[in-house]
């Protein structure tokens, strides 16, 4: 596979030529950010999306521009989706099956960062209730709607190179809870939930896969105090200059959710299965270097098959139901 896009592509590049007329695709989190933007690029070229999000008042606002970008048969239709009450997950999911439309991909692009301490609807820590354990639930239930040639591009992060999954103590119970080590564990779940989802799928012609979208300054930010932000990019910019390398803006919209539809609609199937990927590429950095803002890389424990498995079992213990 020859790399033609980059840090700096858009979705517009990614899928310029790209014709999805027919293509029926599911994307979280379109109230806002990287999701109202994945939508919009989809349906401009002429994807059927389905779009869910918890406040549907404020997606339809949002999509606006999704609705008007549409052509060549594009289209938006908007579900409710709480990830945060598995009440609301199951009827999402219910209504998608009993519709019995088939899906051609999935991406589970809506997450919360660095939340305070909480719990979701069903008494999970807040970050690995929301962004792994709402979509481990949502995702599997609807999963029999993907057909061959189908794929799942889960959004992780960089953050999960801050720590791996807790699968003795998921919820912070006997650990001081900290929040971006309960992102990060969240994130990493994202990943190891697309390895196993992948071994378990591509028998059938379905993929998964990961995506780091890259720094982009959205709601997602919403938790974090004045200063920390800025503070980020300094402690990037400091580490480029140090390896010799330019200083580094926050990608736009558009640029982060490039990866997402690349690997979803543009990169071969084999290529991007069971892998992480970011800045339009799959990622060949496995590395066991901690966080580093300012380099490209996965941690191995997030590949780890062995690990994948656990995770979804505990996940299932969790949840309560069998997939």
């Amino acid at each position: 596979m020859t790399d033609v896009f980059g840090e700096t592509s858009t979705t517009d590049e990614v899928l310029a030529g790209q014709t999805l007329t027919g293509k029926r695709i599911l994307v979280t989190g379109v109230s806002a950010g990287l999701g109202v933007e994945t939508a919009r690029a989809l349906a401009a070229h002429g994807a059927t999306v389905i779009g869910a999000a918890r406040d549907l008042a404020k997606a339809e606002a949002a999509t606006a521009v999704v609705r008007k970008d549409a052509a060549h048969g594009g289209s938006l239709e908007l579900i409710a989706l709480d990830l945060a009450s598995l009440a609301s997950v199951r009827a999402a999911a219910d209504r998608l099956v009993a519709e019995g439309k088939p899906l051609d991909l999935i991406i589970a692009n809506a997450g919360v960062m660095a939340a305070p301490f909480g719990h979701t609807a069903d008494g999970f820590e807040t970050q690995f209730g929301t962004n792994h354990l709402g979509h481990f639930v949502f995702v599997n239930r609807i999963a029999s709607l993907l057909q061959g040639g189908g794929r799942l591009v889960n959004l992780a992060s960089s953050g999960h190179r801050f720590s791996d999954v807790d699968l003795d103590d998921p919820n912070f119970e006997r650990g001081d809870y900290d929040p971006w080590a309960a992102y990060g564990r969240s994130k990493t779940a994202n990943i190891l939930f697309a390895v196993e989802f992948d071994r378990r799928h591509r028998d059938r012609g379905v993929r998964a896969t990961a995506v780091h979208p890259g720094g982009i300054l959205t709601e997602l930010t919403r938790h974090l105090d004045d200063g920390v932000v800025d503070g980020m990019l300094e402690q990037i910019n400091a580490q480029r200059a140090a390896e010799g390398r330019p200083p580094r803006e926050w990608k736009t919209i558009p640029q982060g959710a490039a990866t997402s539809v690349w690997a979803g609609v543009v990169a071969p199937a084999d290529a991007v299965g069971s892998r992480y990927c970011e800045n339009c590429h799959v990622t060949t950095n496995v590395t066991d270097q901690e966080f580093d803002a300012a380099a490209e890389g996965v941690r191995p424990y997030a590949l780890d098959g062995e690990r994948a498995k656990a995770l979804w079992a505990k996940s299932e213990a969790m949840v309560g139901e069998t997939f």
